[in-house]
């Protein structure tokens, strides 16, 4: 008999739509998203860059999917009340699933969901937070949360951790070593791999414009201008380093964009350019030598940009805040991790990366070769395996 599971998700991503494509193409399980904030078919869209898009790549083909009704008043994924759906639970049972899927329990509809099934069918759950963002020392806050989420987990049967921090993030709050299951953090390496020759054409002139020439070693960072991402601190620390053949380009959209140009005038080596959509992704993160993700958070719980940047060959410069930092930087191979907020960690870490193009050359190499166990088949398999089993 084929095995039916029910994914819960809040709403498509250019990160999962193609997980849910090659799911759905194993002939011994059957899969149906359920779509949670229902609004989102109509506007698909990341209003956090200051401006509203649509990703431009197909985010629902290839798999069954559904919009549930959200009746919340104010719906959203980024708060509690934001997600409530009364018909979640019967459009489940009346799809007859075997074992249910679910993304992030944080929402109200998403929680409901979890404790209606528990012990009816078998309960998954994939998640990605950690305990990077966590205050050190006692509060009663601190001990509060933690019984909390020790409660909610209690309630899964297995847990899909996507990589270290995750993973200690799950023990901490309880789950056993055998509820843990690794199925990595991954994006579509394939759609990053290669680039057309109009998009080459499109980074040479860019280069030209932005005087930058090919023995020239560049930084790019790009993603939401906003305080969590801590583009401020590479601006502030770039600008004291002197060399002059190196250049940092910030591409993105966001609160802190006026504040950001005006610290970079009169800087030659500091370049902006306006958000890019996701088909041409692979082309902006050839712009540069060097990948860098600054953030310090709070709510940085992975950073998959670094798996798109590795994807296209580049060394990386990562935050510790970064989930990522602990699974895919391999120091001195492909790039390195700095300390938080520590300007004098990252100035010294942007000087051993600009020291030879050649060597940056070797470590997106290496980034290449360690991204490729990061990827979507890897986690086809592990929840194939768990609903076949």
């Amino acid at each position: 008999m084929i095995k039916k599971l029910a994914i819960v998700s809040t709403h498509p991503i250019q990160y999962y739509a193609p997980l849910f494509k090659l799911m759905a193409e194993n002939n011994s399980m059957e899969i149906k998203i359920f779509y949670t904030w229902g609004q989102a078919k109509d506007t698909i869209l990341d209003k956090d860059f200051g401006i509203e898009r649509k990703w431009d790549i197909p985010l629902l083909e290839g798999y069954e999917y559904q919009f549930v009704e959200n009746v919340s008043k104010q719906p959203g994924s980024h708060h509690y009340k934001g997600i409530i759906n009364p018909t979640l639970i019967s459009d489940i049972e009346d799809w007859n699933a075997n074992a249910i899927l679910i993304f992030g329990w944080n929402f109200q509809s998403h929680l409901k969901a979890i404790r209606y099934f528990k012990g009816k069918i078998p309960i998954i759950f994939r998640g990605d937070s950690t305990l990077l963002d966590e205050p050190s020392g006692f509060s009663i806050k601190k001990i509060a949360r933690r019984v909390f989420l020790t409660w909610v987990y209690k309630h899964i049967d297995i847990a899909l951790y996507v990589g270290k921090a995750n993973k200690a993030y799950y023990k901490v709050h309880g789950l056993k070593e055998e509820q843990l299951i690794f199925a990595p953090h991954a994006i579509d390496n394939n759609r990053f791999a290669t680039i057309t020759q109009e998009q080459e054409y499109f980074i040479k002139k860019t280069k030209q414009h932005f005087q930058i020439v090919d023995t020239d070693i560049t930084f790019v960072f790009c993603g939401k201008f906003q305080p969590k991402k801590n583009p401020l601190l590479l601006l502030n620390t770039f600008k004291q380093i002197l060399q002059q053949n190196i250049h940092l380009i910030f591409v993105g959209n966001g609160e802190l964009e006026n504040e950001m140009k005006a610290i970079a005038t009169n800087d030659a080596r500091i370049h902006f350019l306006p958000f890019q959509n996701q088909s041409f992704m692979p082309t902006i993160y050839r712009l540069g030598d060097v990948y860098c993700l600054p953030s310090s958070g709070p709510g940085e719980t992975w950073g998959l940009a670094v798996n798109e940047a590795m994807a296209c060959r580049k060394a990386v410069l990562v935050s510790n805040k970064c989930g990522c930092s602990y699974d895919l930087i391999q120091e001195g191979i492909n790039g390195f991790v700095f300390k938080t907020n520590d300007t004098k960690d990252l100035a010294e870490k942007i000087d051993l990366l600009a020291i030879s193009k050649q060597q940056l050359q070797q470590m997106g190499k290496a980034s290449e070769s360690i991204i490729q166990i990061w990827n979507f088949k890897k986690i086809a398999e592990v929840i194939h395996k768990l609903i076949i089993a």
